[in-house]
């Protein structure tokens, strides 16, 4: 009898899984139609752990832009087989809080390889103790990138991160907030700018799924949809060790003012350092 009522329950179990996925794939959408994207230097949708305190996360964010705009545009560079690569460093304060630090440098087709900017970026979580039904973070970006590259040079994001892992499924949702200090985007206020992602582990350390990435412009009215940016990534998580990170994924923008094919790589490496050993007093 415990037999048969452990293996009746492990299929209960794994049949709540399978609604709950499709469940998700079915709500997808509807959550799609409320969420903008970020630039080509960090395409990401953020969970919401930090790194531990005492560790530090290097990570590389490469991303080529395979079919994009091929002539300047208000003043930017064009991005049509251009090489973004972004250095994120994040270092672990406690068990809630990390900061983080990006260098975002272009490779241009003609141009050579050139320094675009830096942001810095706190982030604060609740912590896992508190055993809320979903991870909740707050991440602040703030930082500069030259004119050629951004129109609007001095920019602060703040990003709400919620996420959610349901037996192999996983589900993140970033409904980002951008505002402009210099440039064109001053005079539209608050930006709304949200990312989405759900993945499905296939095994143990292979998870494959879909990002959203989108920029639907001022929160006090969107922009018409072509001017709105659309890109859906399909992407690949693959965990090598613990302290590796390996993202790769292939966007294609939908509309006329979205990149029309980017290739993204992101790899990552967490360092973890030793606590310092007490120092002995020597006694007479």
């Amino acid at each position: 009898m415990a037999a048969g009522l452990s293996h009746r329950t492990g299929e209960s179990v794994m049949h709540s899984n399978v609604r709950c996925g499709l469940a998700l794939l079915f709500l997808l959408p509807v959550l799609l139609l409320e969420a903008a994207a970020q630039d080509n230097y960090e395409i990401q949708v953020y969970g919401s752990d930090v790194v531990l305190p005492r560790s530090t996360m290097f990570e590389i964010h490469s991303n080529f832009t395979v079919e994009g705009s091929k002539t300047v545009q208000n003043g930017m560079l064009p991005t049509n087989h251009a090489e973004h690569e972004t250095l994120e460093i994040t270092q672990g304060i406690n068990d809630w809080a990390e900061v983080g630090f990006y260098v975002f440098s272009s490779i241009q087709p003609d141009g050579g390889w050139q320094w675009v900017g830096d942001h810095i970026r706190p982030r604060v979580r609740v912590p896992e103790k508190w055993h809320w039904p979903v991870g909740l973070s707050l991440s602040n970006e703030i930082g500069y990138q030259r004119a050629a590259f951004s129109p609007d040079t001095w920019t602060w994001e703040i990003r709400p991160i919620v996420d959610r892992k349901l037996g192999p499924w996983y589900l993140a949702f970033n409904p980002a907030l951008d505002r402009s200090f210099h440039g064109p985007g001053v005079n539209q206020g608050v930006t709304f700018s949200p990312n989405v992602k759900f993945s499905y582990d296939f095994t143990k350390k292979i998870a494959g799924g879909l990002e959203y990435y989108g920029a639907y412009g001022p929160i006090t009215g969107f922009d018409p949809v072509r001017d709105q940016q659309q890109q859906f990534v399909p992407a690949i998580d693959i965990d090598f060790a613990p302290q590796w990170e390996f993202n790769f994924g292939v966007g294609v923008g939908t509309t006329r003012s979205t990149d029309h094919l980017i290739v993204k790589c992101i790899i990552g490496r967490r360092f973890s350092w030793p606590h310092p050993k007490p120092a002995k007093l020597n006694t007479p």
